[in-house]
């Protein structure tokens, strides 16, 4: 007689007010006080990132300009985005989960799945949890939210139903009650755009969506219809990757959806080259040899994605994959709508056997590679800040993102929120001829 199989234990944890709450952390005098983490008020990202408990009940949302978040909260305390910061204490953090489990995907700096399935000799799934939670806020002064439940979507909408502080259980028996009567936008990956979509068929909670026939939702949202229909109805087997996974990779990546909307090639071209420094930098980590093919990933504004890719002389140059990118995106990318993400991949490793190129007898290559291996190990000595590509000086907040260390795919924004400083409106058409 076979044994019933074992249900999983997915946890997901979601640090509270993140940035707010390491600033106070650093700053003790900033106790009880309301701060918001803004970005740079000279530049166009003078937005909110981040607010405390005190500022939110004034009614200060992540993504609001400077100025009216000041105006809803006379005495807000405005605090610079400190990411290195934010970086070192993230990953405290995941110090403390891989005490339960090896199995920990990051949902960007601030949220992570956990399987903890095979970890009974700590307790069950909410007692793990519980253990997180405390271990959390005794060692490191953080709170964090934590859901728990059968799968990574279920388990991420636990974490948001209380919080701070919180842990959350969404079971077989009772997700019915605690999920279905949530509203639509809710679940993972509804955006506003698809959230308007469903809204116009009558389609307005989670359990609407999840009792809609999955056929009718592929023909009205494509493929993303079907997948959102699993979702909904608990079904999503996904399994949480560990986040040193690199054995038997098919291809290495990285994505970010970005905090606001997107124009110029300008900030497109500066983005993938962030992208791909992290891309560049995991290849030459994982002994994969070089890359002969580079993919690119662009979702707009209104969350249609995109997908192009283009074959390459065998590269692991962070220049030659984000240059490679930025073609694509300059010769692919015809819908001229606002972006919101961005993703570089590439595939086609060579395992380190390789034909020499004209390129090669001449050392182009090599010398290009010495110059990014030297600033690599500049990086590992004295941090990702100290040494950066002369584009990213052309917009402050750049200099701050790191995404080496992280897979920055994300619901939408930062910390956990949408933050949209002008929610797609411009006066200029986006991409306009250089």
């Amino acid at each position: 007689m076979t044994a019933p199989r074992m249900d999983r234990a997915v946890l997901h944890s979601d640090l509270n007010n993140f940035y707010a709450t390491v600033e106070k952390k650093l700053f003790p005098d900033l106790a009880g006080k309301p701060i918001a983490v803004c970005g740079d008020r000279e530049a166009r990202h003078g937005i909110v990132l981040a607010k405390s408990e005190e500022a939110k009940k004034f009614g200060v949302k992540t993504g609001d300009v400077i100025w009216e978040a000041e105006r809803k909260c006379p005495g807000l305390i405005v605090r610079p985005a400190r990411f290195p910061e934010y970086v070192r204490y993230s990953r405290a953090v995941r110090d403390i989960y891989a005490r339960y489990t090896d199995l920990i995907e990051p949902f960007g700096i601030d949220e992570c799945w956990l399987d903890v399935t095979h970890s009974k000799i700590f307790g069950s799934g909410e007692e793990i949890a519980e253990r997180i939670r405390r271990e959390v806020r005794k060692e490191l002064g953080l709170t964090v939210s934590v859901g728990v439940s059968f799968n990574k979507v279920f388990a991420k909408l636990a974490s948001d139903l209380k919080k701070p502080d919180a842990v959350t259980a969404v079971t077989r028996d009772n997700y019915r009650e605690k999920i279905w009567p949530l509203p639509v936008s809710d679940l993972l990956f509804v955006g506003k755009a698809t959230a308007k979509k469903l809204s116009a068929v009558g389609i307005a909670t989670i359990g609407q969506l999840a009792a809609a026939e999955p056929e009718f939702l592929g023909r009205y949202l494509g493929k993303w219809g079907e997948t959102l229909s699993v979702y909904a109805r608990g079904e999503d087997k996904s399994p949480v990757r560990n986040m040193n996974e690199s054995a038997d990779l098919k291809s290495i990546g990285n994505s970010v959806t970005y905090r606001e909307d997107i124009y110029n090639y300008e900030d497109i071209k500066r983005l993938l080259y962030v992208l791909s420094e992290s891309v560049a930098s995991r290849l030459r980590s994982s002994g994969l040899g070089k890359a002969d093919t580079v993919h690119l990933w662009v979702r707009d504004k209104e969350l249609s994605n995109y997908s192009f890719q283009r074959k390459v002389r065998p590269t692991a140059l962070c220049g030659e994959i984000a240059e490679a990118a930025f073609s694509l995106f300059k010769s692919q990318y015809t819908a001229r709508r606002a972006v919101r993400g961005l993703g570089v991949t590439v595939s086609g490793f060579d395992k380190g056997v390789q034909q020499l190129s004209i390129d090669d007898l001449a050392g182009d290559y090599d010398k290009k590679e010495r110059a990014e291996r030297a600033v690599g190990e500049i990086r590992k000595k004295y941090g990702y800040s100290k040494i950066q590509r002369g584009i990213m000086y052309e917009d402050r907040s750049a200099l701050s993102m790191d995404v080496r260390g992280e897979r920055l795919v994300r619901p939408g924004g930062v910390d956990g929120e949408i933050a949209s400083q002008d929610e797609g409106l411009t006066e200029t058409s986006p991409f306009e001829d250089e």
